[in-house]
């Protein structure tokens, strides 16, 4: 038996064995409850099976085994940015992102523990497994934002959520200088996207890119700093190429769950 289809197998079996686990656990609503925790890479499985170059990448690469990084990350949800051969920001958040699920601590350097995941991807955790088919999760404690779309993941992605320290800021808002304090907390719940804003919007404490919001003035956005620490005034921050995509992919009152806690 080949290395492909040895891996293909293993891709199978890894799959059932996710589905057979999601089917016997409690709270499971529907098929397509089932189906959101079955990783992208698995439901394709039958097809031909990624074998990872091997080569350790480190920002600032360039070359063939960058597009072979890039291209798989796009294949299981994750968003490297511009399939270009070039490992820049964008796909180092991507990777963030997929280390973290794949319970790696993050790092900009690719090698062997990462490529090996790269074959055998896990699945984001499903903090809802009995929310609706198309919604947000938010993972305080990984970091990690999820969007699924009729039951499918259809995005993942590194995020810097509120810091949890105390903050007071001034800035001139409405024509007069105001200071603004408060916790710099993300608070968790169950929510749902309300209004948004395109390109750049001015809040009394920053810019945010193409803002969509979900908790009153708390918001997914675009942010040209997303840490791998939570570091924001309490909205969620996203790669800049994440941000520009998230609106043609999340409409109107699609359910926000926010989950868990981060530890520094």
């Amino acid at each position: 038996m080949g290395v492909e289809r040895r891996l293909g197998a293993a891709a199978l079996m890894t799959a059932g064995a996710v589905l057979v686990s999601a089917l016997s656990s409690p709270g499971v609503a529907n098929a397509r409850t089932v189906a959101s925790a079955v990783p992208v890479a698995a439901a394709e499985a039958g097809t031909t099976a990624f074998v990872s170059p091997g080569k350790t990448l480190r920002i600032g690469a360039k070359g063939a085994t960058v597009k072979v990084l890039q291209t798989r990350l796009k294949e299981l949800g994750y968003a490297p940015g511009k399939i270009d051969s070039q490992y820049g920001g964008a796909t180092q958040a991507a990777v963030w992102a997929f280390q973290k699920v794949n319970g790696i601590s993050p790092t900009s350097t690719v090698a062997s523990r990462t490529w090996h995941a790269l074959e055998a991807p896990k699945a984001p955790k499903v903090l809802v497994p009995g929310g609706k088919p198309t919604r947000v999760e938010m993972n305080l404690t990984t970091q990690v934002m999820v969007l699924y779309v009729d039951g499918r993941v259809k995005l993942i992605s590194h995020t810097s959520s509120g810091s949890g320290i105390p903050y007071c800021e001034t800035a001139n808002w409405n024509g007069k200088v105001q200071r603004f304090c408060g916790s710099a907390r993300t608070p968790t719940g169950d929510y749902k996207t309300t209004w948004r804003r395109g390109g750049w919007h001015k809040s009394y404490l920053g810019q945010l890119y193409n803002p969509i919001f979900f908790n009153g003035g708390i918001a997914f956005h675009g942010a040209l700093s997303v840490p791998l620490a939570p570091a924001s005034h309490g909205c969620v921050r996203l790669p800049m190429n994440v941000a520009g995509m998230l609106p043609s992919l999340l409409g109107k009152d699609v359910p926000v769950h926010v989950r868990g806690r981060f530890v520094r």
